[in-house]
């Protein structure tokens, strides 16, 4: 499981040190694509798999499912961290999400985010009544 928040830098190269914690899960290999919000979504590549086996379920023939594939799977990169725990990201991709030297990485259970760190202060501030009401209705009784 992935969770924390954490912030390393982009290099020239458009390199990113994976945080340490996420490194033993990704080492194997790991897709980035684009995520929502503007942010970039990490996968391992079996949770990659799970994804697309559940997308090769949906009907193709639903404009919705076809217009979500083409969105995430043109935007894939898969990639395999070199010795230093490092990956680049691709520069649409960096595009995508806006990023520049500065980055936040957040772990999301099953999956990393790479967020612009001004887009991702954004959110947080957007979601944060949200959230705290959304406990009532996700967790009843808690």
């Amino acid at each position: 499981m992935f969770v924390g928040t954490y912030t390393p830098k982009l290099d020239d190269k458009g390199r990113l040190f994976l945080p340490a914690k996420f490194r033993e899960q990704l080492e194997d290999g790991l897709m980035v694509t684009r995520g929502q919000e503007r942010c970039l979504t990490v996968y391992s590549l079996t949770e990659f798999g799970v994804l697309t086996e559940r997308l090769r379920e949906a009907s193709l023939t639903n404009k919705t499912t076809r217009d979500y594939v083409r969105m995430l799977t043109s935007g894939a990169f898969q990639e395999v961290p070199d010795k230093q725990g490092r990956i680049t990201i691709a520069p649409l991709l960096r595009s995508y999400a806006s990023l520049q030297k500065d980055v936040v990485v957040i772990g999301s259970m099953n999956r990393v985010e790479i967020w612009d760190p001004t887009s991702w202060e954004t959110y947080l501030a957007e979601q944060e009544q949200r959230y705290a009401d959304l406990s009532e209705e996700i967790f009843p009784g808690i």
